[in-house]
């Protein structure tokens, strides 16, 4: 039992007068504070990135759109079919002010990030404290059968209303014309029913599969087709599908237009419905099962699974596919509108500057390498979860069985590292099919496909070094790892914002990704592409000699 549990004071005897079967909650509250002291980094951290990341982003839209004649040139571009899959039904365009913007803009986008958090929550207190042991210990006390999911829910709940209220307090009182406090406090409202929603759907997710991995992407996938029919919907006619996502639902609040409350009921009664489900389900599975059983496995293993990159390969099929499919659908989103490009982004000033800085011989060809660094960065997200997973494989006592025999904590290592690194650079290759093919089909240039394939590939080597840092960080310093996640973030945060808002460029090139050259607008240099191919590998030997130092870590 670890010093956590026992501060926690989950493990202690029971008290007089308290039953061991206290009822199928009992126990909730303990858990519920246990488990705000393990996510007392975490939680906060999602909380503010979401939270100044909107702040932000309202602030551009009060910038870029100052006037009424920006905002009706915005209405022109957004009106398009594939802009109204990028943002949101078409009705935010009939009173265009800062306010519709950011609802029509942004609250798809963050209601994913806002699921993505929920979703982690649930998993992580519920089918990985089961996956752990963790759960059947604590459930030998005075712990209910529901008090793990009950607690789950509690925490998840409480960060979608700090959330929420955060958001309400910080838009309303920006002072932007167009953002006022009613319509910013259903904004938060919004965003924390669908926190909701998605936390019932791992709720349920935690029961089907024995699996926490399983569990995480079964309910992502989930909110991948929750936001597919909500783009397909606001792209077509009467937008019918989107009334079968629960974030076309908080769409149709039309905050700062209507401000209409009802549908955020729909949310709310779904999110129950899936609650209610998922404790429902659990009653009918053992602890540390799921309902679905599982597949029994062939008898004689594949020759792969006998080498240490066939396991490692195996572990990260999943994940890899997800963000390849993922990666795919969003460079094809991408390149939908990379024909009307000029004409979305001629009268934006700001945004003018930032792609005469980057160079090339049109709008659509700097467009293009503006958004190859969103991809990258999105590849780079796949790039650091897998190179992680070694980490997690040795907390959870797994890979020392293996090190107990022949294989060396390099090739294990190792193994992980080179399905990250090819992981990443085959998802790059993905995205820039999708962004190539549909590009080329909205602007009729063929030539576009070769090219944006080269332009998303130019920033392998930057992935490469995003291994290396993850890969020193696990060596050396294994309960920083987390720190690796500061290379994606920062990239994104100078590599993308910090062109609109014209940041230093010292700070661009302390990124990897910095110092790849801006494809297709700008020429391609092979120099910084062999420098960051050295410094990888560099960082990489580094990690593993730090590996090969010190002992295991097992919780």
């Amino acid at each position: 039992m670890t010093s956590a549990t026992k501060t926690a004071g989950i493990g202690a005897p029971a008290r007089p007068g308290t039953a061991a079967g206290g009822g199928a909650l009992a126990g909730t509250g303990t858990l519920v504070r246990f488990a705000l002291r393990r996510d007392r980094v975490r939680l906060p951290v999602w909380i503010l990135a979401l939270l100044l990341g909107t702040l932000s982003t309202a602030n551009s839209y009060a910038e870029l759109y100052g006037t009424p004649e920006d905002r009706a040139n915005a209405v022109e571009t957004m009106g398009s079919p594939a802009g109204l899959a990028m943002s949101g039904p078409r009705h935010y365009l009939d009173d265009y002010t800062s306010g519709a913007m950011l609802g029509h803009q942004m609250l798809g986008f963050t209601a994913v990030l806002v699921g993505l958090m929920s979703v982690l929550v649930i998993t992580r207190h519920t089918r990985a404290e089961e996956e752990t042991g963790r759960a059947e210990l604590l459930r030998s006390t005075v712990v209910g059968r529901h008090a793990h999911l009950a607690a789950a829910l509690s925490v998840a709940a409480l960060a979608n209303l700090v959330l929420g209220l955060l958001l309400a307090l910080g838009l309303g009182g920006l002072g932007i014309d167009g953002v006022d406090a009613g319509g910013s406090l259903l904004y938060g409202a919004a965003h924390a029913a669908v926190g909701l929603v998605f936390a019932g759907v791992a709720a349920v997710t935690a029961q089907l599969t024995a699996h926490a991995r399983g569990a995480t992407g079964t309910a992502l996938a989930v909110i991948g087709a929750a936001y597919v029919l909500r783009a397909a919907g606001d792209s077509g006619e009467n937008g019918a599908l989107s009334w079968l996502s629960p974030i076309g639902w908080a769409q149709r609040t039309y905050v700062y237009v209507d401000d209409d409350w009802w549908p955020l009921l729909l949310c709310l009664a779904l999110a129950a419905g899936c609650a209610a489900t998922g404790f429902a389900l659990s009653t009918r599975r053992d602890v540390g099962a799921g309902i679905r059983p599982q597949k029994p496995g062939r008898p004689v293993a594949s020759p792969a699974l006998g080498t240490p990159l066939g396991l490692a390969l195996r572990l990260h099929r999943g994940m890899l596919a997800g963000f390849g499919a993922g990666l795919f659908l969003m460079g094809a989103m991408y390149g939908s509108i990379l024909g009307q490009a000029e004409d979305m982004l001629k009268d934006i000033d700001q945004l003018q500057e930032a792609l005469e800085r980057i160079g090339g011989t049109g709008i659509a060809e700097a467009f293009a390498s503006m958004v190859m660094v969103v991809v990258a960065v999105v590849a780079a997200v796949y790039v650091v979860m897998a190179a992680l997973r070694a980490r997690a494989e040795e907390t959870a006592g797994r890979a020392e069985p293996l090190l107990a025999t022949g294989l060396s904590r390099g090739r294990w290592a190792g193994s992980h590292l080179a399905v990250a690194m090819g992981g990443g650079t085959l998802a790059l290759l993905v995205a820039g099919l999708g962004f190539g093919i549909a590009g080329a089909a909205s602007t009729g240039d063929g030539a576009l496909v070769p090219r944006l394939v080269g332009a998303a590939l130019a920033y392998a080597p930057a992935l490469w070094v995003t291994a290396g840092v993850a890969a020193v960080l696990f060596g050396w310093f294994p309960r920083a790892s987390a720190a690796a996640w500061i290379v994606p973030v920062y990239a994104f945060v100078v590599g993308y914002l910090g062109q609109i808002l014209r940041f230093p460029g010292w700070m661009n090139d302390l990124s990897p990704f910095g110092h790849v050259p801006r494809l297709p607008a700008a020429d391609l240099d092979w120099t910084p592409l062999l420098v960051l191919t050295l410094v990888a590998a560099g960082l990489v030997w580094l990690g593993l000699a730090g590996l090969r130092r010190r002992d295991l870590e097992t919780k």
